[in-house]
């Protein structure tokens, strides 16, 4: 455990704060084609579904093993475009309506205490995700499910470049948060992306072990973190370091 009590605390997003559960692409193209003002072609949502694991499968693995990210915005724009297929919504719209018609996402098991108990401490906090969506669409629901939350900002690898665990996105959260990283916690789900890549940028980690929206192979063979860090499985574990901390 580090020394002092966190001034600032960043959270990943996915299987962190919030989970997706039920995702099913094929029911956000759906969602999507609703607002199609150009379909020339007749495409269903199985067809737009067929389209985009052509183009978004072996590409997108290439780009992200590399450290990589697109933005959603891109490939829709891509994807439709080469479909011939208009919408009446803007590139945000879009990203939203269909991420809210794939899964529209749910609170991770205490989540929402944690972060009333994040403000009520006067801790400061923020986001940094592994994310195609962009942080303005990723902001859209974290608001619609952690109302409460006092985010100063949500940073997405889509709309950064690079992807956790390199240290330049953890960096460039320091730089907005105009703090030393000795005074920054990150909790995150994921062994390497979060704890390790939090642990090489000098913030100390919070590896949230969860079994909620996991199956039991993927915890199984998940590798375990490499550095120090605080091992939690639940929200209240977090809650309660965070009051005995203070003190």
């Amino acid at each position: 455990m580090p020394a002092t009590h966190p001034k600032m605390i960043l959270f990943d997003y996915g299987h962190t704060l919030l989970y997706e559960p039920g995702w099913d692409s094929l029911r956000g193209n759906a969602a999507l084609l609703e607002y199609a003002v150009k379909n020339n072609g007749g495409y269903t949502a199985a067809d737009i579904q067929q389209q985009a694991k052509i183009l978004l499968g072996p590409p997108l693995e290439n780009v992200r093993k590399l450290g990589y990210d697109i933005t959603g915005q891109v490939f829709h724009r891509f994807l439709y475009g080469s479909l011939g297929i208009e919408f009446s919504l803007s590139p945000l719209e879009m990203e939203i309506v269909f991420w809210n018609g794939a899964s529209a996402g749910a609170l991770m098991p205490g989540a929402d205490r944690m972060i009333d108990c994040v403000n009520r401490n006067g801790i400061r906090s923020a986001v940094i995700s592994n994310l195609l969506w962009s942080g303005e669409a990723l902001s859209s629901r974290l608001n619609r499910l952690l109302p409460q939350n006092r985010f100063e900002f949500v940073i997405t690898s889509s709309d950064y470049l690079f992807r956790k665990p390199s240290r330049l996105l953890f960096e460039l959260a320091l730089r907005k948060a105009g703090l030393p990283a000795a005074d920054v916690w990150y909790c995150g789900d994921n062994p390497q992306s979060d704890v390790n890549g939090a642990a090489q940028a000098g913030i100390f980690p919070v590896w949230y072990d969860s079994a909620t929206g996991r199956s039991p192979t993927d915890a199984i063979d998940r590798p375990k973190p490499e550095c120090v860090h605080l091992h939690i499985r639940e929200w209240d574990e977090m809650i309660g370091v965070l009051e005995k901390s203070k003190n």
